[in-house]
């Protein structure tokens, strides 16, 4: 069940401004609906000039019943225009693009987007057997919901 999700929303902000947020990962907990903490690994948990792409930060994530840790590797820092990172245990990316309204710098439509692939079909084969199908439905409809939620959140709190 390979699929890319997508959302998207205005905020009355630049796309640098907005960007500069979504970047930060160590805020990711003030907006997600999914992830409540995350925090860089290795130099770039010190170094800001090292949150590049190849950079990795671990998450933490919870749902009713369940919490668990990822580490993600940056794939994409296009500052203004596109934060992206790869799931390192099954290879969903998940990131933000955001484009200026109709080349305004202060209204920027900003869309979350995930991608799930074979690679992670294949991860939750290995990892769940025969209920795989079952939590990739689950996954889907979560991420579905999530990305309104977690854009709505963003737009709350730069907007004020």
């Amino acid at each position: 069940m390979s699929y890319e999700l997508s959302d998207s929303i205005t905020i009355a902000a630049s796309p640098v401004e907005v960007y500069d947020l979504v970047s930060d990962i160590t805020r990711t907990g003030e907006w997600s609906a999914q992830c409540y903490r995350a925090e860089w690994d290795g130099a770039a948990a010190t170094d800001p000039a090292a949150r590049v792409p190849g950079a990795t930060f671990t998450g933490h994530n919870r749902k009713p019943g369940r919490e668990w840790s990822t580490v993600s590797e940056v794939v994409t820092c296009d500052p203004g225009r596109e934060f992206a990172w790869r799931v390192t245990s099954s290879g969903t990316v998940w990131g933000y693009r955001m484009e200026p309204v109709n080349r305004r710098d202060d209204a920027t439509v900003l869309t979350e987007f995930t991608r799930f692939t074979e690679e992670g079909e294949a991860y939750f084969a290995q990892k769940f057997g025969e209920d795989a199908a079952a939590q990739e439905t689950d996954r889907k409809d979560t991420a579905t919901y999530g990305i309104t939620e977690t854009l709505h959140n963003l737009r709350t709190l730069i907007e004020g």
